[in-house]
């Protein structure tokens, strides 16, 4: 045997011996535009951190959310990294289901996530998730639609020009819809809308006791008016769209208005994947006058859970992915307009970012006038814009959503759809302990 071939073998047992030794981590996620850049960019974490490797699990918003909270509950252990929203953080960290993020590393700079995320994020001081995209609502329009329907778009404006302008917007002969909203079944999905789009009109969940309100007439005028808007200037087959829909239809010119996630603006704006992307302008999220818009606040994170084996090398995959440094990788590659917007203050601050992201300001005041502590025009004893931030909101919201869903999709009446999910609402609450 010569030398050359036992430095060989030496060097190829070796090699092989750090792959043994490599840690791999598997991380759950959803299938949105951010995360699958992020999976594209994790060659650039695994060259630096050469003893860990990753594996992703994608998956549709509400399978995640099954599959994830299945998971943590039942200790399966299946993943070592999480994404989760606003809602689960608190209720998780509480029952000791995720672990703190207490090592992100000297130079994580945690004091520069925008309050308004970090709040939803921290209990009793500690994180237990870092925000990889934070956001809030508003809408998203076609000025030369807007243009052509004879109308200027207020900064601020009401539902019913909302409603008007759609309905002028709508062009069936072309395709075109004035307006694509949620319709899809999931407390994420259609009720995330609904829910921030109720609170606009004076609805609520509950009351300060706790009794469901899904017999008051707000709740009415509420469905009542996105039904019959969605049936006028609405997309066919509504009911089956979520986020993901909505955008594509958007992306080929096929919405006059959408109102949804401040994330989806680099989406609609850049020219890569949107036909109208030089023909999108945004205003805040719509509002009836008494005092609450309907835009909702919402950060999608990344957690560590209490069950893995793996913590250390969770919380340096968290720390990359979530960092100001990991911002600058994707404006280095992708430009400033698509980094993963809502998270860091500095990067509002940033003049390169203001200048790329004409939708910024707008963002950015939209997460910070949405309140999840007073969400409503009425007193209620829940915290959450869009959700109501208790274990049972998950099933219920889904249950709701699917009524609600089944309401746009004609094969039930308002009045049936909403006589329902008061008489869910009453037995979840009564079954939980909330009334008797």
């Amino acid at each position: 045997m010569t030398l050359k071939t036992i430095l060989l073998g030496a060097c190829s047992a070796l090699a092989l011996a750090g792959m043994a030794s490599a840690e791999t981590l598997t991380i759950a996620t959803v299938n949105n535009g951010d995360m699958i850049r992020m999976q594209g960019l994790t060659s650039e974490f695994t060259a630096k951190n050469p003893d860990i490797q990753v594996e992703w699990v994608t998956l549709e918003e509400n399978v995640l959310r099954e599959r994830v909270t299945t998971d943590i509950a039942t200790k399966g252990g299946q993943y070592d990294v999480m994404t989760i929203g606003t809602y689960e953080v608190p209720i998780w960290a509480k029952q000791n289901w995720l672990l703190p993020l207490d090592n992100l590393g000297a130079d994580y700079d945690a004091a520069d996530i925008i309050p308004a995320i970090a709040g939803g994020l921290t209990v009793d001081g500690k994180l237990y998730a870092a925000p990889f995209y934070g956001e809030s609502s508003f809408i998203m329009y076609r000025k030369d639609l807007m243009e052509k329907a004879g109308l200027t778009m207020p900064d601020a404006p009401t539902w019913d020009f909302v409603a008007e302008a759609a309905r002028k917007m709508t062009d069936r002969a072309t395709g075109v819809n004035g307006i694509c909203l949620r319709g899809k079944a999931g407390w994420g999905e259609n009720m995330a809308f609904l829910t921030a789009m109720s609170n606009s009109f004076g609805a609520r969940w509950f009351d300060e006791n706790w009794k469901p309100q899904f017999d008051q007439p707000e709740w009415k005028n509420t469905l009542d008016f996105y039904v019959n808007l969605m049936k006028d200037a609405g997309p066919v087959g509504a009911s089956s769209n979520g986020f993901n829909e909505n955008l594509a239809l958007f992306q080929q010119g096929k919405c006059g208005m959408w109102i949804d996630a401040t994330v989806a603006a680099s989406f609609v704006s850049n020219p890569k994947d949107s036909t109208v992307a030089d023909k999108v302008a945004y205003a805040l999220a719509p509002d009836t006058g008494l005092g609450k818009r309907g835009n909702w606040l919402w950060a999608w994170s990344l957690a560590v859970p209490a069950g893995t084996q793996k913590a250390e090398a969770a919380q340096k995959f968290v720390s990359w992915a979530t960092s100001k440094a990991y911002l600058e990788l994707v404006a280095s590659k992708e430009g400033w307009a698509n980094v993963p917007p809502g998270t860091r203050s500095s990067l509002y601050a940033n003049p390169e970012y203001q200048k790329a992201a004409p939708f910024a300001k707008m963002t950015l005041d939209s997460i910070n006038a949405a309140d999840p502590t007073k969400p409503t025009v009425k007193p209620v004893p829940y915290v959450g814009v869009q959700f109501v931030a208790i274990p049972e909101f998950q099933g219920l919201g889904t249950t709701v959503g699917q009524l609600f869903s089944a309401a746009l999709a004609g094969q039930m009446s308002v009045d049936d759809a909403l006589k329902q999910a008061q008489d869910a609402s009453t037995a979840t609450m009564t079954e939980g302990g909330y009334i008797k």
